[in-house]
């Protein structure tokens, strides 16, 4: 008995040995600490208040942080990155009810964000958590055009983002960064291919902009912000990212709907999914695990609101094709890019 017993305590140690060890190689635990520092009080006033537009305040938070902790940008910086946001935010929800205008400024904006590694390769991340908050509330907002509410909401956005702000400064604070310093930071060397790159997220966020607003697709930032996520070099690199986003659809959604249909109504639990949502945009080493875990937990968010089921299917769908229009913008911008140098080698 006593062996039995001595057996069983060896087992389970080693079990949390190795669950210790998978935590720690996977989660980036001061990572994820600072991000619930800057979201976790905005989730806990959406609570209270029942206030929905106050949830989409932790994105602008989380897209602050990322690019303020990577890129070490002083206040002023991330300042000027909210101003950003907030402006092309602003200027896609008022295009939005006329779609042309809305694909063209969503395209041109897509250009901007990711041209600015023109100056410095790191500055993908600022361009990247400019665009994707913009462009996600604002999809986001628009969706509830019919309703009444997209003018409140928006309106709560943009008169509480400096909450966002004022608690991305707190995490700085609390991270004992000399952000002030007169010394500039440097942002790596300047992209030869940005010209290319720039303009192949561009072609791609065209694409997928334009098969939403044809196709009236329901979420159709996910197809948006899938087909710019892919383009992040050679055809090979993202062909890569597109099958790590496919795995984490195809593995994360089913978990996400099986655990829902588990589990009741609940406004707690739905912003406790939301959170973790948020929270896995910088919680983990390997990206596939991140996004594998973020539609786990949008799909949950789904379920406690009753309409899991359908949002399921839009997810694995928008993934899945706004990647393949980002592949294909790929493709076409690195064969534009060969024929211009054999013709310029030419000459």
């Amino acid at each position: 008995m006593t062996v039995d017993i001595n057996s069983s305590a060896k087992a389970t140690a080693s079990i949390a040995v190795k669950f210790r060890d998978v935590f720690a190689r996977e989660v980036r635990v001061g990572d994820l600490l600072r991000a619930l520092i800057a979201t976790g009080p905005l989730v806990a006033v959406y609570f209270l208040s029942d206030e929905p537009a106050l949830l989409d305040l932790g994105l602008i938070a989380v897209s602050l942080l990322i690019s303020a902790q990577k890129l070490q940008l002083p206040h002023r910086l991330v300042a000027l990155q909210l101003v950003a946001i907030l402006f092309t935010f602003i200027v896609l929800v008022l295009a939005a009810p006329t779609k042309p205008l809305f694909v063209l400024l969503a395209g041109t904006a897509a250009f901007l964000a990711f041209a600015l590694t023109r100056y410095g390769a790191e500055l993908r991340t600022l361009g990247t958590w400019t665009f994707l908050p913009a462009l996600y509330l604002a999809c986001k907002v628009h969706e509830e055009w019919n309703s009444g509410m997209d003018f409140r909401d928006a309106s709560i956005i943009v008169a509480f983002a400096p909450v966002a702000l004022a608690l991305v400064y707190a995490v700085q604070i609390f991270g004992r960064r000399n952000l002030l310093a007169q010394s500039p930071h440097s942002y790596g060397q300047p992209s030869n291919g940005w010209l290319l790159s720039a303009s192949a997220t561009a072609i791609a966020v065209l694409a997928a902009a334009t098969a939403v607003e044809i196709f009236n697709l329901a979420e159709g930032q996910w197809m948006i912000w899938s087909a710019a996520s892919v383009v992040v070099g050679d055809l090979a690199t993202s062909t890569h990212k597109l099958k790590l986003r496919a795995l984490g659809a195809f593995v994360g959604v089913p978990l996400g709907l099986l655990t829902g249909h588990c589990l009741p109504a609940s406004r707690a639990g739905y912003s406790f999914a939301v959170l973790g949502a948020t929270l896995t945009l910088v919680a983990f080493n390997r990206y596939v695990v991140g996004f594998g875990a973020r539609c786990f937990f949008i799909i949950l968010a789904a379920a406690f609101t009753g309409g899991a089921s359908g949002i399921a299917e839009e997810r694995l769908i928008n993934v899945l094709i706004g990647g393949v229009l980002g592949i294909i913008a790929v493709i076409l911008s690195e064969f534009v890019g060969k024929r211009f140098a054999s013709s310029y080698g030419q000459v």
